[in-house]
C-alpha cells in the first residue's frame, strides 16, 4: 500500500517571513451548503491565519442559505480574506443541464478574473468537476505555482456513476486532466486509495499528499434516552444508520437486501438525508418494515444523529474506491460510534476500519456478509463498546485542526519551491513585502 509522505521539516524553517497571496478557484462557497463549500471555508480560514486569500466563487446555487441580487462581480472582504463572486448563472442544482450551465458560466468568468489578480499561488478544488483544468490553465498563463485539491476524482466519478458513457469525451477529459496533474506542484487528496490512483497516472510520489478532512470532537454527548435519538431510531432494538447523501456511489441494493433479511430480527436500517438516488433506494425498499427514510436533521442535531446508530454505515460501490473518499467517516469516529464499512477491501474506509478494529468491513456486493456481521455484533454489546472506544482513539489521528495545518504546510511548500534563486531572495522579499502590505487596502 502506498503511503503518503510526510510534509518536510524544512517547512517549519521557512515559515514565514512573508505573506503569500493565494487565489482559490471553486464555484461553491458559503452560503452554498455543499460539503466542498464548507470545507473550502475551513481551508480559507486556516490559510488566512498567515496568508492573504482571494476566493473566486460563483453566485450561490447549491441549496444556499442566502441568495444575492445579480452582479457581474460581487466583492466581500474580511481581514485577510476577499471573496469575489463572479456573475455565473445560479439555477437550482437538481437538473444536470441547468447545473452544467452554472458550471460553464462560472469557469468562463472565473478564469479571466484569476488571471488578472496579482496572486502568488493558484489553489483549485473540484467544483465544478473540471475546475482543476481551469486552475492549471491559470497557472500556465501566469507562471504561478498550482496546488490541486481533489475532492472527487474525475472523469472516473462521471463514468463510474453512469453520468457519462465511456467514449471520446471522457478520454479527452482524462488527457486534459493528466496534463493538469503534471502542472501541479502539489496534488492534495483525501485518502491513500485516491493517492494510489493519482500515482498510477504517472505523477511523482513526492508531489501527491494525503490530507484528510478529519473532524472536530463532538460539541456534546447525547444520551440514548434523548427524545430526538428515540425518534430517529423509530423503535428498532438495533439500528444501522446511514447519515448523509444518497448518491450514486453507494452499495444501496446490497444494503436493502441485508435489511430485508434482518428486519424480522428487530434490526432497522435508517437513512437520514437525501440525494439523487433516494427515490430509487426507496423503491428498492418498497414496503420493508425494517427500512426508514428521514430528511436531513439541522446541524445542531448532529450529536443526536450520531447517538442514534448502533453502527454507522459508510459505503462505496466497487469501482469507485479512490474516486470518492467519504469524509463522513471522521465524524463517526469522533463520536465514538462503530463503523460498518460496505466498500471494497482496497478502499480507504475499509483499510482504516480493519486496521483499527473499530467496526466491521464487508464487500459492497455481500449482503449475506452484512447479515452475518450484524448478527454477530448485536449479541456482543461489550465488543461494540470496545469498537466505539477504538473509533474515538482512531479519530485522534485525524483531528481536523491538525489536518488543516498540514494542508497549509503543503501550500506553503509549493510556494517555497517557486521562490526566486538564492542570490535574489533578499531583494525579492523586500520588493514583495510592501505590495503584500498595501494589498490589504486595494483589490487584487
Amino acid at each position: 500500500m502506498a503511503v503518503s509522505p510526510p510534509a518536510p521539516a524544512s517547512i517549519a524553517e521557512w515559515t514565514w517571513d512573508r505573506s503569500v497571496h493565494v487565489v482559490l478557484i471553486n464555484e461553491y462557497y458559503p452560503p452554498d451548503t455543499s460539503a466542498t463549500a464548507k470545507m473550502a471555508a475551513q481551508v480559507v480560514a486556516a490559510l488566512a491565519k498567515r496568508h492573504r486569500v482571494t476566493v473566486i466563487a460563483g453566485m450561490p446555487s447549491y441549496d444556499p442559505e442566502e441568495r444575492y441580487p445579480y452582479k457581474l462581480l460581487r466583492r466581500e472582504r474580511n481581514g485577510n480574506v476577499t471573496i469575489e463572486r463572479v456573475g455565473s448563472t445560479s439555477y437550482p442544482r437538481h437538473q444536470m443541464r441547468q447545473r452544467t450551465t452554472n458550471y460553464l458560466t462560472y469557469v468562463a468568468l472565473a478564469v479571466p478574473r484569476a488571471i488578472i489578480l496579482r496572486a502568488d499561488l493558484v489553489l483549485a478544488m473540484t467544483d465544478p468537476p473540471f475546475v482543476g483544468m481551469a486552475g492549471a490553465l491559470v497557472s500556465f498563463l501566469t507562471r504561478r505555482p498550482f496546488v490541486y485539491n481533489i475532492r472527487d476524482l474525475y472523469p472516473e466519478m462521471a463514468t463510474g456513476g453512469d453520468i457519462l458513457r465511456p467514449g471520446r469525451l471522457p478520454r479527452l477529459w482524462e488527457w486534459l486532466h493528466r496534463r493538469s496533474l503534471r502542472r501541479a506542484q502539489r496534488v492534495i487528496v483525501l485518502g491513500d486509495d485516491m493517492r494510489e490512483r493519482i500515482l498510477a497516472k504517472g505523477i511523482a510520489a513526492d508531489r501527491v499528499i494525503t490530507v484528510r478532512d478529519g473532524a472536530a470532537p463532538p460539541s456534546r454527548v447525547v444520551s440514548a434516552a434523548d427524545s430526538a435519538v428515540r425518534e430517529i431510531r423509530g423503535g428498532f432494538p438495533f439500528v444501522l444508520l446511514h447519515a448523509g447523501n444518497l448518491g450514486f456511489y453507494g452499495a444501496w441494493e446490497t444494503l436493502i437486501r441485508a435489511a430485508r433479511a434482518l428486519a424480522p430480527e428487530g434490526v432497522g436500517l435508517v437513512f437520514v438525508g437525501d440525494g439523487s438516488k433516494r427515490g430509487e433506494v426507496e423503491s428498492l425498499a418498497g414496503d420493508c418494515a425494517g427500512v426508514r427514510f428521514l430528511d436531513f436533521r439541522p446541524p445542531a442535531e448532529i450529536p443526536e444523529v450520531m447517538a442514534a446508530g448502533d453502527m454507522h454505515i459508510v459505503t462505496v460501490k466497487r469501482g469507485l474506491e479512490g474516486v470518492v473518499v467519504p469524509s463522513k467517516l471522521y465524524g463517526i469516529l469522533a463520536a465514538g460510534r462503530p463503523v460498518l464499512a460496505v466498500a471494497p477491501e482496497s478502499s480507504d474506509v475499509s483499510r482504516l476500519v480493519r486496521a483499527a478494529g473499530c467496526g466491521g468491513a464487508v464487500e459492497p456486493e455481500d449482503a449475506e456478509g452484512i447479515v452475518r456481521c450484524v448478527r454477530e455484533l448485536r449479541e456482543q454489546p461489550e465488543r461494540l463498546q470496545e469498537m466505539g472506544r477504538r473509533a474515538r482513539e482512531l479519530s485522534s489521528r485525524f483531528c481536523r485542526e491538525a489536518e488543516l495545518r498540514r494542508f497549509v504546510e503543503v501550500v506553503e511548500e509549493a510556494a517555497a519551491e517557486s521562490r526566486t534563486p538564492l542570490s535574489s531572495k533578499t531583494s525579492a522579499r523586500s520588493s514583495l513585502r510592501p505590495d503584500m502590505d498595501s494589498g490589504n487596502q486595494k483589490n487584487g
